[in-house]
């Protein structure tokens, strides 16, 4: 990877590394973060100073912007160690694109190419060691930013902070994973930010969530905003269906996230003759599936846990039950981009980075 910065970013080293108190072998995800992080500053209309500094604590006025208006927009990402112990990113530009779409629709000022790119390529080789390599684990990245700006008023801030943070994780999800149809809440509408990755798109999906999680169910399948007819998204993942032969998913619009790992999906189906279909799925049109039979899969797909097989959902106080498939679409694909990842098997997309 190629340095683009004119000027080294600035390294302040802990003093002491947390790396002996983790066991590698037991992660969960998200919750145990490396020694380092990546802080920089937009003020007085630039980014500037990318630093790596110890992980901790941040000092904000309360007045700070991110605590009245919201503006707040993140990405995730994952980095990979093989057994040679070389370092893998897995589409890293596409991130970098998607967090300044993000960007963009919350009027806040885009991260150049160069501070996210190097600020992550050295922060990773900092903190290298933190990368796990027991089976299913990876280094879970974090870039995020929002605004730092003080003020009341209802207006943009006038300062932001960029910050990328390293969490080496497990995976996401373990056993089966089952999900309620929702009918009454809507996770995004036409003319809002479910494209985008704003935090405020994931606090407003928590409480459907958890009445779905009294009623037994470990997620919710997002239908669109205006009749709930159509199936949109998985939890915070894209969700895909197969019909028979066929693999369908949602077209990506303004109430849908354009998911990195949805693209990767949609072009492993394609190159291994699996027949897409990217357009609308209603809920009948599953549900008279389920009960015909012809329905054989459903899943999410996303970063965090790649792919998530659907084991049964539920619907108007009844549950479906999916075939447990010896070959199915969700694993053969999941295998397919995980040995990508892993520096386990060719790449002919060019997706993988060497760092």
């Amino acid at each position: 990877m190629e340095n683009l910065l004119q000027t080294p970013i600035r390294i302040e080293e802990t003093k002491t590394s947390k790396i002996d108190q983790i066991d590698f072998n037991n992660l969960a995800f998200g919750s145990v973060f490396s020694d380092h992080m990546l802080v920089c500053d937009y003020k007085n209309g630039v980014w500037e100073n990318p630093t790596i500094v110890p992980y901790g604590p941040l000092s904000l006025e309360p007045s700070a912007k991110i605590f009245h208006y919201g503006q707040s927009i993140f990405e995730g990402m994952k980095a990979y160690k093989d057994e040679n112990n070389d370092i893998f990113l897995f589409r890293p530009t596409d991130n970098h694109k998607r967090l300044n779409i993000s960007a963009k629709r919350m009027a806040i000022p885009e991260i150049p190419e160069e501070f996210f790119m190097e600020g992550l390529k050295t922060l990773l080789k900092l903190d290298e060691k933190w990368i796990p390599q027991t089976e299913g684990s990876a280094m879970y990245i974090r870039p995020f930013i929002f605004a730092s700006g003080k003020g009341f008023h209802a207006s943009p801030a006038d300062e932001y902070k960029f910050l990328i943070c390293l969490a080496p994780s497990g995976p996401y999800f373990s056993g089966k994973v089952k999900v309620l149809i929702e009918e009454t809440y809507s996770r995004s509408a036409n003319g809002g930010v479910g494209y985008a990755k704003a935090g405020g798109n994931y606090a407003g999906q928590f409480y459907p969530t958890q009445l779905a999680v009294k009623k037994g169910y470990n997620q919710v399948i997002w239908t669109d905003d205006n009749k709930h007819e159509n199936i949109e998204e998985a939890g915070a993942m894209n969700i895909f269906v197969r019909i028979g032969d066929t693999l369908i998913t949602a077209p990506t619009s303004d109430r849908i996230l354009d998911g990195i790992t949805r693209k990767s999906v949609l072009k492993i189906a394609a190159s291994e003759g699996i027949a897409t279909e990217v357009r609308a799925i209603t809920v009948t049109e599953v549900i008279a599936a389920a009960k015909d039979g012809s329905l054989k899969e459903m899943f999410g797909a996303g970063t965090a846990a790649v792919i998530s097989p659907i084991a049964a959902f539920g619907f108007r106080d009844t549950d479906y039950d999916l075939p447990e498939l010896e070959n199915s679409y969700a694993s053969m694909i999941k295998k397919r981009i995980t040995d990508i990842q892993y520096n386990r098997a060719e790449d002919p997309y060019g997706w993988r980075v060497k760092l």
